[in-house]
């Protein structure tokens, strides 16, 4: 691949930034990352934002364009107090997953600073948005922006017409139920954003012809007996069982309005669109860092930047990747920015320098001269989960000192179960792969069953997983939820998903309010 040759002398030589200043350092960046490095991005847009705005975005989940919600100011007058008082920063950027590419960066930062961010987030993040196949798979960059422009203003004229507190008790419940109200599993090509629109004039004279008949055939007495030939039809006409619970609601709910529907599927819609990003959160900083890394030492090699300003960037550099040890009152966890960036360097390695225990490990591209080929063919393929499996090496393992423990809450001890050799290096791997899949982290909540010969009451199973039972608080609230969009009662058992043995079952929540 060609190097790029970049003209002499320092794009800039100060701390202040302009706007000159900003298009010539993204014009220096985008030749190393298109010409040396290879990496493909949609194109650029980047606004200078004020602290405040900032942290509204935050509020609103990063969307430029968001509906209102009492939940977001909420969010803004509390993080905007911890800002204030100096126990919480602000990130130095925000990105967003279309086309453009929105990056914002913030009015307070230096222009080294801006330098690093539009490194970060206008090239790695870009190119990771556009190229990796999940993001590919269910998102759609090119009509994100004028689906949050029509789904604000679908819910301001909801708010006018139907009133501000009706409108914020269907967001309550679909908000409460966003983590399942994701396609976990491709069906189709991503629906194109911008037919949105279009397509909710045929939802509504759709739900005219179809809802009313669907419980106009509802048996009328309670007592009519089922069948497993009815139990099935049922399934069947309902398409059961269904862990995509926004969705069954929004098609199935006997008592809600069309726009009430349509509010559902606006977030079912935004829950999907960020569902690749919970699923690649390692990669995606791991990506970005990796990228801003090596452009801005390219920079410093090519003398476009001073001493001073890498220096600026590489102790910022080393605070994003920082991983306190466990025993450190600052320990969280393991930082993904630090993971991914130290796995990204990794591959770089084995690629350019591989040891004979890396040959052994990673036949395919040990010692094949191109670290970028290898690191984009990776970013487009994989999520955390297996990026993990394929690529955490022993050298790595070893480095930053991972190993694998076993805790039973009705054992006096941990029990190390991987330590640092052939099987316990792929132990670790595999467990640590684990950790960052997301069907694993959330609850596996499915609609079994609806009762339609009886009360119409709605039945969910929770399969648990290593008898990680459900908190039952939280799990009251959500189901009161469930219940004001489904119109009538609901149940939900808990069942051991390795037994089928019922662990708990809670009573019949009814509908608190009348949504429909």
């Amino acid at each position: 691949m060609a190097v790029h040759e970049q003209p002499r002398g320092l794009l800039f030589d100060s701390a202040d930034w302009d706007f000159d200043k900003v298009q010539r350092v993204h014009d220096a960046i985008a030749g190393i990352a298109h010409g040396e490095m290879g990496l493909d991005t949609y194109p650029n847009q980047i606004e200078v934002i004020t602290a405040e705005q900032m942290l509204d975005a935050y509020s609103s989940i990063g969307m430029p364009l968001m509906y209102r919600h009492w939940s977001f100011g909420k969010r803004f007058a509390q993080d905007e107090t911890l800002y204030r008082k100096g126990m919480r920063g602000l990130a130095y950027e925000i990105v967003i997953n279309s086309s453009p590419c929105i990056s914002y960066i913030m009015e307070e930062n230096s222009m080294a600073m801006q330098t690093l961010v539009i490194a970060h987030a206008a090239f790695g993040h870009n190119h990771f948005f556009k190229n990796n196949t999940l993001f590919r798979q269910w998102t759609d960059a090119d009509g994100i922006l004028d689906y949050m422009d029509f789904a604000k203003a679908f819910i301001a004229r909801a708010e006018e017409r139907h009133g501000h507190q009706a409108v914020e008790r269907v967001l309550d419940a679909a908000h409460a139920l966003m983590n399942h109200g994701v396609h976990k599993y491709p069906r189709k090509r991503v629906m194109d954003l911008r037919e949105e629109q279009r397509r909710e004039q045929e939802r509504l004279a759709y739900f005219e012809q179809t809802y009313n008949d669907l419980w106009r055939t509802v048996p009328k007495s309670p007592a009519t007996s089922q069948g497993s030939k009815d139990l099935a039809e049922r399934k069947r006409r309902l398409r059961l069982p269904e862990e995509n619970l926004l969705y069954f609601l929004e098609k199935n709910a006997p008592k809600l309005q069309p726009w009430q529907r349509e509010i559902l599927r606006i977030v079912r819609n935004i829950s999907q669109y960020f569902y690749p990003q919970r699923q690649t959160k390692v990669m995606n900083e791991g990506c970005a860092t990796m990228v801003h890394y090596h452009v801005v030492n390219r920079l410093h090699e090519l003398d476009l930047i001073s001493d001073g300003t890498l220096m600026e960037i590489l102790h910022s550099h080393t605070n994003v990747v920082f991983q306190p040890d466990f025993d450190d009152s600052r320990y969280g966890g393991l930082n993904p920015y630090a993971l991914g960036f130290g796995m990204m360097q990794d591959i770089r390695r084995i690629c350019l320098e591989p040891t004979r225990e890396d040959r052994d490990w990673f036949p395919d591209f040990a010692g094949n001269g191109d670290p970028w080929g290898t690191l984009r063919a990776a970013w487009a393929d994989y999520r955390d989960e297996s990026f993990l499996l394929q690529f955490l090496s022993p050298a790595l393992i070893r480095r930053m000192r991972l190993f694998a423990l076993h805790d039973d809450e009705e054992a006096p001890d941990y029990h190390v179960t991987a330590i640092h050799n052939e099987r316990g290096y792929r132990e670790v791997r595999k467990t640590l792969a684990r950790m960052y899949d997301v069907s694993r982290m959330d609850p596996d909540i499915q609609i079994v069953d609806v009762d339609l010969a009886g009360d119409r009451r709605l039945i969910l199973h929770h399969r648990v997983e290593h008898g990680i039972l459900l908190d039952e608080d939280e799990t009251l609230l959500v189901l009161r939820h469930i219940a004001n969009l489904w119109g009538y009662e609901v149940r939900l058992v808990e069942i051991d998903a390795a037994t089928d043995m019922t662990l708990r079952e809670f009573d019949d929540v009814g509908p608190a309010v009348v949504l429909g």
